[in-house]
């Protein structure tokens, strides 16, 4: 049933307190009153009133309560974009008088699959928390981003890791996801025989993981394709050239397709790793919270 809105005597629209705000994202993306508590160091049953008295001053129900799990309604998956957006602007607005200005440039090297995919949201959101910095961006090879961070060319390393790569023992995992194979959607590359596959260079943690899973299966292959780029292995997959082995948030082309097949060996989870250069200063390690966001975001969509 709909909730009436609490009435106001000014007349004078209520604030949304961005404490409750907290709270109520929590428990969306927790699922659970209980493990929500234990984020935002409450009792669930502070958390409930809260809830109570957010959908008693919005006139609406938020979550659907269930037996095991709680589920956000049509109003509350609204609320929860708002939400975060105020939450975000809050944080901003502290950070701008509060925290000590920060100066000077940050050197990022990452590929390019995972620039494109993270390096939009968290550099606009250190731009707007941090303007005195200047962030310049490599991009190039896992194995060359690292050998440029060991040179101190760079202060920061996003890059890429197999279950085979020794290298993410180095840094911090920010990011997991499947490796899957991937083929055009109406295509027939993946019938022929020895099987194409188009993948990315030597010392590509991707490239190990589907060879070492060929080799392993005994499926005869032959490498159709190589490029330095995942756009050039997805474009000869588009182009029914080859297969390729991709994280699964690279198939997302309308001619690209998962292949879910027994003749093709199953792939390990790829990660990326944040790896911090020795002498990363303090904006550099500013810039890393920003990151870490983005990839949480990319988790949740």
């Amino acid at each position: 049933m709909t909730q009436s809105p609490a009435p106001s005597a000014s007349g004078v629209q209520p604030l949304l307190d961005t404490d409750v705000l907290r709270s109520f994202v929590a428990i969306a993306e927790h699922g659970s009153f209980t493990r929500a508590a234990k984020a935002v160091f409450r009792t669930p049953s502070a958390l409930s009133m809260q809830i109570k008295r957010l959908e008693t001053t919005l006139g609406k129900n938020l979550f659907v309560r269930e037996a095991r799990r709680v589920q956000l309604t049509e109003h509350g998956e609204l609320l929860l974009r708002y939400a975060r957006q105020l939450l975000q602007l809050n944080a901003e607005a502290v950070a701008c008088f509060l925290a000590p200005k920060l100066e000077g440039t940050v050197r990022i090297g990452t590929p390019d699959d995972v620039g494109t995919r993270i390096l939009p949201q968290a550099l606009g959101e250190f731009a707007r928390s941090h303007p005195a910095v200047q962030v310049d961006v490599m991009t190039g090879a896992s194995r060359v981003i690292l050998e440029r961070l060991d040179a101190g060319e760079i202060d920061l390393a996003l890059v890429t890791a197999g279950n085979l790569d020794v290298q993410v023992e180095r840094g911090e995992i920010v990011h997991t996801e499947p490796l899957v194979w991937v083929g055009r959607a109406d295509g027939t590359a993946r019938l022929r025989e020895p099987l194409p596959v188009a993948l990315a260079e030597h010392g590509c943690a991707w490239r190990a993981d589907a060879v070492n899973a060929l080799d392993r299966a005994g499926r005869p292959y032959r490498v159709a394709y190589s490029s330095e780029h995942s756009a050039g292995q997805r474009a000869a997959v588009e182009a029914d050239l080859a297969v390729a082995p991709l994280p699964r948030s690279l198939a997302n082309s309308p001619l690209l397709e998962i292949i879910d097949e027994p003749k093709m060996p199953a792939l390990v989870d790829t990660h990326v790793a944040l790896v911090i250069g020795a002498h990363c200063a303090e904006a550099g390690k500013a810039l890393t919270q920003h990151v870490r966001a983005a990839f949480r975001a990319l988790r949740r969509n």
